[in-house]
């Protein structure tokens, strides 16, 4: 099994950064083989290109304006080919996960499941370093991702004790939730 956990943002544009500094956090613990950690940045068009390679889960980390209380973070199942139908291709720059599975789908890409671990943002301008409470969700961030894995982990176990009896993920597939990701 091929997990992607994929940080985007933005760091010179303040709490953009988030998904850029969780992704750090994490690549400095050591995971099962299978799991690939990495920080895409602002590299939008690279990260589909990687997602082309296929995975069977998909974890993308933002910055994601959603109403919430800045520092929030929140953890949405997305069904890619629902997310963005219609969507305009992004340009290098454009990493709003709308854009990101709009680009995939029209290259005849789909990852297993995907997921988005978002954080609100306080500070969206010009300037480097997180805000103070996007700065105190970083730990929150970093321990929805290892259950995240935890998770995946189990399933995966018992799917290959399974073998030919079918799987799948049942429930809260395909949120349709959009993001505004500030970038």
């Amino acid at each position: 099994m091929r997990t992607l956990v994929a940080g985007v943002g933005n760091v010179f544009l303040r709490d953009d950064a988030f998904g850029v500094e969780v992704a750090r956090l994490l690549a400095q613990r050591p995971w099962p083989e299978g799991v690939e950690i990495a920080d895409f940045g602002i590299r939008g068009v690279h990260l589909v290109y990687e997602l082309l390679n296929g995975c069977d889960l998909f974890v993308l980390l933002d910055a994601a304006q959603g109403g919430h209380e800045p520092g929030t973070v929140t953890v949405l199942e997305v069904e890619p080919a629902a997310a963005a139908p219609g969507a305009a291709i992004m340009d290098a720059h454009d990493l709003t996960p709308d854009a990101i599975f709009a680009m995939l789908a029209a290259m005849g890409g789909h990852p297993g499941r995907s997921l988005v671990v978002a954080c609100e943002p306080a500070d969206l301008s010009a300037g480097m370093g997180l805000s103070d409470p996007v700065r105190a969700a970083l730990p929150h961030a970093v321990s929805a991702v290892q259950e995240i894995l935890e998770q995946q982990q189990k399933e995966g176990a018992q799917h290959a004790g399974q073998a030919g009896q079918g799987s799948g993920h049942s429930g809260g597939a395909g949120s349709g939730d959009r993001f505004a990701a500030g970038h």
